[in-house]
């Protein structure tokens, strides 16, 4: 038996499908799997993510000991309530962990890391942080994500007086808090929406709250087929520590300047980009009858092989789509070996699917 979140038991009232994740029991479907997926795309769908590790850093030295431990740049985040999406990398440029960081106050920032990756992130990161004088403090809340096209609108009404406006004027990646909840307007499904931070005993209430709201109840099963549409990685399937962001199509998560910010792994990973990579990260479009599942060989002719690293069957475009790192020389058309039968597959820029569009022909 894994760990509970302060929602296990209204899963359990409600029928769900319990599953062993990171460590946790999660729900992974209440129903049908499909109708959660389709609820988020066409109007909003609720997650519990309470197994996400949320840990505040406060300190003078804590926006220079950010600027070293991650890929991106904190920089960027100036006000209270911004947010960015980073890479922690290794010396060698492989990916710790993929993580969101929140800007509270100048010296008080929040991050929300893996809950599979959880103690060696926080190994890590105390490690790094201490001749900062940075104290790594992970806080017990619970975590509902409220995913989809009219998911804002039906969280509003729900949050303290105090919140509801400042909550529906958040732009993307940005959060507001107050009264105990936090409330960002962040998400991994592709659709627009709230993740909202509070106190694990008023998470059971919140959670009915946005039930009788008409917001579907959704498990682990629609949220990865809403974020493989969406081409939004999975650490432990798209990438680890043997990979670097450049193979994992997440270049667009590095600052590179300045020049002289010296983030753990840049060294390495200037020096691959310099030479070019020798794998890319695509999508893929099954053309041919079958199911493209993760590890499955995908052959390059003339370059070589490469490997599926997610794929399913994709709810919003009804055919089977993956994400796969194939050799840079890969062009348009590839063959999957599935159950020894080589099928024929069309090479695409993911995404597939965002905000209710389909972004693939």
């Amino acid at each position: 038996m894994g760990k509970r979140t302060p929602l296990y038991d209204t899963h359990l009232a409600a029928g769900a499908r319990l599953v062993d994740f990171g460590g946790w029991d999660m729900p992974v479907n209440y129903g049908s799997q499909i109708e959660e997926h389709h609820a988020v795309r066409r109007d909003a769908g609720m997650f519990d993510v309470s197994h996400m590790t949320v840990l505040d850093l406060e300190g003078p030295g804590v926006r220079d000991f950010l600027r070293k431990l991650l890929a991106n740049d904190v920089n960027k985040l100036r006000e209270p309530g911004k947010a960015l999406y980073s890479c922690m990398l290794n010396e060698q440029a492989g990916i710790i962990d993929d993580l969101i960081v929140y800007c509270m106050h100048d010296d008080w920032f929040r991050m929300v890391v893996n809950a599979a990756t959880h103690d060696k992130d926080l190994d890590w990161i105390a490690r790094q942080a201490q001749p900062f004088g940075v104290k790594p403090a992970e806080r017990d809340l619970a975590m509902i994500a409220v995913q989809g096209p009219n998911a804002r609108e039906k969280v509003a009404g729900l949050l303290p007086v105090s919140l509801r406006d400042r909550a529906l004027v958040l732009k993307p990646f940005t959060a507001v808090s107050g009264e105990e909840f936090f409330v960002a307007r962040t998400g991994y499904t592709g659709e627009d929406g709230f993740e909202i931070m509070l106190p694990p005993g008023k998470a059971a209430v919140f959670w009915q709250a946005l039930t009788h709201k008409g917001v579907t109840p959704c498990g682990l099963g629609a949220r990865d087929t809403l974020r493989l549409e969406a081409a939004m990685n999975l650490y432990g399937a798209d990438m680890d520590e043997t990979t670097t962001p450049l193979e994992s199509g997440l270049g667009w998560t590095i600052a590179w300047g300045p020049a002289d910010r010296a983030f753990i792994g840049r060294a390495a990973l200037e020096a691959q980009r310099d030479a070019g990579p020798k794998r890319k990260f695509v999508g893929l479009l099954l053309e041919d009858k079958g199911v493209l599942r993760s590890h499955q060989k995908v052959i390059v002719a003339g370059a070589g092989e490469g490997e599926i690293t997610s794929g399913g069957f994709s709810p919003t475009l009804e055919r089977s789509i993956a994400l796969a790192r194939v050799p840079a020389a890969a062009g348009g058309t590839v063959q999957v070996d599935i159950r020894g039968r080589l099928c024929r597959a069309r090479v695409v820029k993911p995404p597939f699917v965002r905000n209710g569009e389909v972004l693939v022909k």
